[in-house]
């Protein structure tokens, strides 16, 4: 068998956050972040490291997004050094009803943990691109 890649464990660390989202669990989802990730939502809220992460996906998992479905996927992978990586991904959000709730697109910078042989996310920009609000027209 084959050792994973960088990008398979980069990738494998997307699956993990949209099991985790189904499962509705915040701290297992957070934990793909590093303990003091610069993390700002699509709303431009800036929760504190981990810890934030957690809590305030904690709120969207009992409220908003109770028993809804993440599918991400990562777009490209750029390796800034060897041990670290610019990611580009969009994620869907679709709920128990199967009704897309949002679409969103992050910029994530992850660093390799040389001792954990992980990688996790350090910092992390989420956004609702403009191409799937809904705009007046003229």
């Amino acid at each position: 068998m084959t050792a994973p890649t960088n990008d398979d464990r980069i990738r494998t660390l997307w699956v993990a956050m949209a099991e985790h989202w189904a499962q509705g669990d915040a701290v297992r989802f957070a934990a793909n972040f590093s303990q003091d990730c610069d993390f700002t939502t699509v709303r431009g809220d800036k929760p504190s490291g981990r810890a934030g992460i957690a809590a305030g996906h904690e709120a969207l998992f009992r409220t908003v997004y109770r028993g809804s479905t993440l599918t991400a996927r990562v777009r490209d992978i750029r390796y800034l050094r060897d041990d670290i990586a610019a990611v580009n991904a969009e994620s869907e959000i679709t709920g128990p009803d199967g009704t897309v709730l949002a679409r969103t697109h992050a910029l994530a910078v992850l660093e390799f943990d040389a001792g954990a042989e992980r990688w996790s996310i350090t910092a992390f920009h989420n956004m609702v691109p403009l191409s799937t609000i809904d705009t007046p027209r003229a």
